[in-house]
């Protein structure tokens, strides 16, 4: 039987949780060890409660690279990176400089450019990456690709996303980098709705046109806005148009009325098939049938890495992967301050630890553009 493979984990608390839970949970299963964790802050024992072996704790410091050398995970173990978006390529690199492969929290960079130097490290090293798009290891991905490519709901003419999600004042006081497009030192950040907390919906949607890399965007058309005292965009969308010309719109939101599930529906001349991708939950809608509703399974993405290392699977998220995606990251770092939402537009609600600043008809806006491919200022202009 082969050893578990030695996984580091840099950054523990927040989203980082869910990844020290799901090592623990493909550690039980014999697959990884739990060699390290780096935060600057150690975790305490609470924290670390049935994590670990008690003969063999996982080791802790905030020197990643030194991590790595001291729990040999080096030469064929695994990091998992879920820092801040700033720091990403650099620890990428440095865990490729020693061999070590790759799980890294989505967004993979702050700009295309630094997106680049990380794959092109990441490949000269002889190492391998995959990003943390959780959405794109949905069985209901190749189910719904079946689907279209059977002519289901006859010619596809658009895909749209839509997301809905509320997010309180105190969130984006949660960290130094969040909400923000750049730290003070002019580093770029891009902490917005469309390329953190929703960016699973444009993945997820340019995924499912078969248009995931670079030179699969032949056009961006993007409004950006922000309702929240923030410096990045929390109610935006985009509309791409990929080079097979495909319209691709994604409108989301944090300041819903009232949150509700993101989805991806994917329009045809004969009918329309919606993916609830947090669920795993597909919809198939169309002339001369009843509609039809299935729920698949997901291929984690860790669990994937450990599988392409031991045994040869296909790498479900590879870099590549998600070069479309990073052009729109790109389009939002360089696009003009997202515009200021006026007062009336919003009003303040209670939330979880602070109030939330809530957009008016927002959630039927994004709704709107989901159904129609359009932007807000189109049907601003047009009301439905």
């Amino acid at each position: 039987m082969r050893n578990p493979i030695p996984v580091v984990l840099a950054g523990a608390r927040g989203h980082g949780r869910w990844h020290l839970l799901n090592i623990h949970r493909l550690q039980r299963a014999g697959l990884v060890r739990l060699a390290g964790v780096c935060e600057l802050r150690p975790l305490d024992a609470a924290e670390l409660d049935g994590l670990g072996s008690p003969l063999q704790p996982p080791l802790q410091s905030d020197d990643f690279g030194a991590l790595l050398d001291a729990t040999g995970a080096g030469d064929g173990g695994i990091a998992v990176i879920c820092t801040p978006i700033d720091t990403h390529t650099d620890l990428a690199l440095t865990a490729a400089a020693r061999g070590t492969h790759i799980l890294l929290e989505k967004p993979p960079a702050p700009s295309f450019a630094e997106f680049r130097r990380m794959a092109d490290g990441v490949r000269a090293a002889g190492t391998v990456c995959q990003i943390g798009f959780q959405s794109l290891g949905s069985h209901a991905l190749p189910a719904i690709a079946s689907l279209v490519a059977e002519g289901a709901v006859g010619e596809v003419t658009g895909i749209g996303a839509a997301g809905a999600w509320a997010r309180d004042e105190a969130y984006f006081r949660r960290s130094p980098w969040a909400g923000k497009r750049r730290l003070d030192d002019g580093t770029d950040v891009v902490d917005g709705v469309l390329t953190n907390p929703l960016a699973h919906a444009v993945a997820t949607a340019l995924a499912l046109d078969g248009s995931p890399h670079a030179e699969d965007v032949a056009a961006i058309e993007l409004e950006l806005a922000r309702a929240n005292a923030i410096e990045a965009d929390d109610t935006s969308c985009v509309r791409l148009t990929t080079a097979r010309g495909t319209r691709v719109t994604v409108a989301v939101t944090l300041c819903a009325e009232e949150p509700g599930e993101p989805y991806v529906v994917v329009h045809g001349t004969r009918g329309r098939v919606t993916l609830w991708y947090k669920q795993d939950r597909v919809l198939v809608q169309r002339a001369g049938h009843g509609p039809a509703e299935t729920l698949h399974g997901r291929t984690d993405l860790l669990e994937n890495l450990v599988g392409h290392l031991t045994a040869g699977e296909e790498l479900l998220v590879p870099p590549h992967r998600t070069g479309a995606f990073m052009r729109l990251v790109e389009a939002v770092r360089t696009a003009p301050e997202p515009r200021q939402l006026p007062a009336g537009a919003w009003y303040a609600a209670p939330g979880e630890s602070a109030p939330r600043r809530v957009v008016k008809g927002i959630d039927a806006l994004v709704r709107a553009s989901a159904d129609t491919l359009s932007l807000f200022s189109e049907l601003e202009a047009n009301p439905r």
